[in-house]
């Protein structure tokens, strides 16, 4: 087991003299074994980024436990967890430092996480970990961030990622900023590094197609509540909360069935009380929805729905 969150729980304080509580993660849990990929879908404002910055040590969570392969999150030393753990952010022109060119950045991630290596060593595994992501050295020495397109710069984050020879790769929403004609690039190398290396994944998207194409497990956020989560072929074919399926009908070509049953869903935003966060939205909802909170259950055989129309 690489990942286990039980009732994983994150609260900023906001406003004047910090009296308003936002929770930007309620409860959640979740397990990712050795070499799956976890797909993590919803919302801009579902929690999905704060759960990456949590899994990151970015910040600690207010609640709730979190371990990584067998140990509590907190155990680890953040440079030994670092070297097991990296992350390919969604901006990737803001994730190098403008004044320095790309290899010289290169370099000092190995000098950081791998100072055993001699000279020689370090240019092979700068070479070795561009031409994975379908570079070459000669395509970044001296040159700065800015002279490089969308695409090249986060396939350069990635190779930046791979020098520490990681574990686990998490990826937030890296696709997002990179034209369409391009995504499919990035894709592909995050598919062939998983294929090649075993590599575990954690992939944050607001785009169910994508999570489809490279998820083995999904993980449905809304407001930060995990109302989904299970096989990501279960979730695709038989998906079993409203907001899922709402989700789904928002991509081209999903069969008719699920964009039938949604098209009473407004799309706005309302403060969640003590019931389903997803109430106000849901065309099911019942009183019981907007009163009591549901439970997750196991619905299926691993394919658990926080939701009143099951159990």
């Amino acid at each position: 087991m690489i990942y286990r969150a039980e009732g994983l729980t994150k609260v900023f304080s906001t406003g004047f003299l910090r009296t308003v509580k936002i929770r930007a993660l309620d409860d959640v849990g979740f397990e990712v074994e050795e070499g799956e990929v976890l797909s993590i879908v919803g919302e801009s404002g579902s929690g999905k980024s704060t759960l990456l910055r949590v899994l990151l040590k970015a910040i600690p969570p207010t609640s709730g436990e979190v371990e990584y392969r067998g140990r509590p999150l907190r155990s680890w030393k953040p440079l030994e967890y670092w070297r097991e753990v990296q992350a390919v952010l969604q901006d990737p022109y803001s994730s190098f430092n403008p004044f320095y060119p790309i290899d010289r950045i290169l370099y000092k991630t190995l000098e950081k996480y791998r100072p055993e290596l001699p000279e020689a060593e370090r240019v092979k595994a700068v070479s070795e970990a561009l031409e994975a992501v379908g570079l070459s050295a000669r395509d970044v020495v001296g040159k700065y961030p800015h002279q490089f397109s969308g695409g090249q710069l986060q396939r350069i984050s990635i190779a930046r990622a791979l020098l520490v020879r990681p574990k686990v790769l998490l990826a937030d929403e890296v696709v997002s900023m990179i034209d369409a004609s391009l995504r499919v690039s990035v894709l592909n190398v995050l598919h062939d590094i998983r294929e090649k290396m075993g590599m575990t994944m954690l992939f944050v998207t607001h785009d169910m197609g994508l999570a489809s194409y490279i998820g083995d497990k999904v993980l449905v956020l809304y407001k930060g509540q995990a109302v989904e989560y299970g096989p990501a072929e279960s979730i695709f074919s038989k998906p079993l909360h409203p907001y899922t399926q709402m989700l789904l009908a928002s991509v081209p070509r999903v069969k008719e069935r699920w964009r039938e049953r949604v098209t009473s869903v407004t799309i706005e935003f309302s403060l969640a009380g003590s019931g389903c966060p997803f109430a106000d939205r849901c065309p099911y909802a019942t009183e019981a929805c907007r009163t009591i909170r549901p439970k997750r259950i196991e619905a299926e055989k691993n394919h658990y729905v926080a939701c009143h129309l099951y159990g």
